[in-house]
Formats: C-alpha cells, structure tokens, sequence
C-alpha cells in the first residue's frame, strides 16, 4: 500500500494479429480485461497518470487484436471522463502504428531473409503500413503523457501520433535489397505469399467519425472516439469475461460486436475453432 507510482505506461498485449486471430479469447482476456485490471488497479491506487499504448489496428478492426484494443481504449477514455473532474486518475491514450525494429517487426524479418539469401516475403504487392522509429514513438508518448496529465482539452480523448506517409512494403524490400548491395529480383526474389488471418491492406489512424485537433505539440494530435457509459462498459466485460473464461468464443465474439459495431469478423475465427 505504501508503493503508490505517479505513472504507469500500461503497454502490455498480445499485439500479433495471426497469433490472436488463432487465440481470440486469449486477447479478449489480456488486451481487453486485462486492460480494465490495469486501469482499476491505477484508480485504486491513486496513480496520477495512467498511460495505454494503442494501436492504429483498433481503427475500423477487421481482426481481434484491434478490436480488444479498441475496447481497452473505450475502458480509459470512461474511466478518465469519470475520474478527472474529482481529481483522480488520469488515463492518457496513445494511438500509433508500428516501431521500426520492434520485437515481429517486418525489418528484422527482412534482415534475417536477407542473410540467407532470400527470399523475402511480402503478404501482397499493395500492403502499406504506416511506420516510425523507436526514438520517435518514445519521444511523443512521452510527451502525449505530459500533456494528458495537464491538458483539460485532453479529457476523454485519444491522441493520435503523426505518423507521416504509409509505406509499401513491397518498396521497403526493395530498398533493403539495394542497400545490401544486391538487385532485386536478380540477385535475390520477392515472394508474394498473400494477406495473413485479420491483416489489412492499409491501416487507419482515424475513425471516419473522428476529427483530428491540432494540439500546441508538433506531430501530435487529439481524436475524440464516442465515449461509452462507464456502468455499462463494466456489465459487458464483466459478462465477456465469463464466456471467455469458459471458452465460448461465439458469445464472446457476440459482445464485441455489440461493443464494437464497427468490427466485422470473418466468420474465419468461429471455423477455425471447431476445426482444432
């Protein structure tokens, strides 16, 4: 009772979006609840500053993975509108697209491919993804963390890093052919082996409903999401977590689509299930 942090960065999830396609309830339980877990423990303990690290999946999800991390958005933005006016715990949201170099990022995967020799493998010759350096990421978190924790514009919302232009990856294997000296599609081949379980073609940063503001920080902007009753939001994870917990997938994948109108599951995760 006496460790009470100022700040917590709350970035633990299962962020591997074939792995949770095939682990649905797993994500549901760690991304989701176990997000809420997080976020009351903050509450309880009178953190000053709760940060949730998001995804630009959680936008329009057409996987798993950001659909629970939609809803764990969805769990801080109630929780910060509920506890900010009293003084209490504020829960800051950051929303962003992949870090070069991070743990199952594609430029190691290419690294590796590389080194023996090809090929490299890209899901489809159109896929874009929006991406930044690790230096970067940290450095507007950082400062999405100040600004939240003081901002009252910030309340209930969710900033939104600029992350520049998407990049193909096709073009992005290419390039690292080049670099290593070697031609692509002479010295070493481009395989195309097609969009894995869940995967989009192009990621979003915003919801079509949502507007970005302009904030006084360079590169970071504020998103406002629907804001969901707080009681509610607790009935339905208090409900999901039975199913979850029980292993049935078909009532839990029923919440999120009433919690999440936007995600449109495949049908796929249901099959695959009472395939195994």
């Amino acid at each position: 009772s006496q460790l009470r942090p100022a700040l917590v960065f709350h970035a633990a999830a299962l962020k591997h979006v074939p792995m949770v396609e095939a682990n649905p309830l797993e994500g549901v339980l760690t991304n989701t609840i176990g997000s809420q877990v997080v976020a009351e423990a903050c509450r309880k303990a009178k953190v000053g500053v709760m940060v949730l690290i998001s995804t630009d999946k959680a936008v329009n999800p057409t996987n798993i993975m950001g659909v629970t991390k939609r809803l764990a958005e969805s769990y801080c933005q109630s929780l910060d509108v509920a506890e900010r006016p009293k003084g209490g715990t504020r829960y800051v949201t950051v929303r962003f697209g992949n870090v070069l170099g991070s743990t199952g990022s594609v430029v190691p995967l290419f690294q590796n491919q590389l080194a023996k020799g090809g090929p490299l493998t890209v899901t489809h010759k159109d896929i874009t993804r929006y991406f930044m350096t690790t230096g970067e990421a940290v450095e507007l978190v950082l400062q999405a963390s100040a600004k939240g924790s003081i901002d009252v514009e910030a309340g209930g919302k969710i900033f939104v890093l600029d992350m520049g232009a998407p990049v193909r990856i096709y073009d992005l294997a290419e390039q690292m052919i080049r670099l290593s000296g070697q031609k692509p599609e002479e010295d070493v081949k481009i395989d195309i082996v097609g969009l894995r379980p869940g995967e989009k073609l192009h990621e979003e940063l915003l919801h079509e409903s949502e507007n970005l503001v302009m904030t006084s920080t360079p590169r970071l902007f504020l998103a406002a999401p629907t804001i969901k009753n707080l009681n509610s939001l607790k009935n339905s994870f208090s409900t999901m977590t039975v199913f979850a917990r029980a292993g049935n997938l078909s009532e839990t994948l029923n919440q999120l689509i009433k919690l999440v109108p936007e995600y449109k599951p495949s049908g796929k995760e249901l099959k695959d299930t009472k395939d195994k």
